[in-house]
């Protein structure tokens, strides 16, 4: 359950439902807004550019060949501490490289179910440290299964 400290505002306040910031995914045709739907808040565009980076391959986009962290080579190995370590600094790498503006707080690695890897990133924006906010995707189906946003008290 998420829960909200009325007592600080947070840093970024997207207001203007009218102004756009990114592309929603999965790309589909947007409603009256243009011709794809788009994001309309900050935290969504950034929701959208970690799955991005976290189900993309080195390789598969144009002209950025370094993009991309290749999590698929993980699916059918055995999850050992080292492994987890492994992955956990391919993340933490790549999103300084690519996502400098986000501050990652824990990389949650789960394959309970055979040969399904679940990766959960909780992670808040450098600009509004007090939003801190989860990505969770299947990496062997590609499926974006959870979201949540909490807004943590000051420590």
């Amino acid at each position: 359950m998420a829960i909200k400290d009325t007592n600080r505002k947070p840093f970024i306040e997207d207001n203007d439902t009218n102004v756009k910031i990114g592309i929603d995914l999965p790309i589909r045709r947007g409603s009256k807004d243009g011709f794809f739907a788009s994001t309309s808040t900050t935290i969504e565009a950034v929701k959208n550019n970690i799955r991005n980076l976290l189900q993309t391959n080195p390789g598969e986009r144009f002209f950025q060949p370094s993009f991309g962290i290749d999590l698929r080579k993980y699916s059918f190995n055995q999850i050992d501490n080292d492994t987890l370590f492994s992955i956990q600094d391919e993340i933490l790498d790549k999103f300084e490289f690519w996502l400098p503006f986000v501050q990652v707080k824990d990389i949650k690695i789960n394959n309970g179910d055979g040969n399904k890897l679940l990766v959960n990133v909780i992670f808040n924006i450098q600009s509004d440290p007090n939003t801190l906010t989860s990505v969770q995707i299947d990496v062997n189906n590609g499926d974006n299964t959870t979201d949540n946003t909490t807004i943590e008290s000051g420590r």
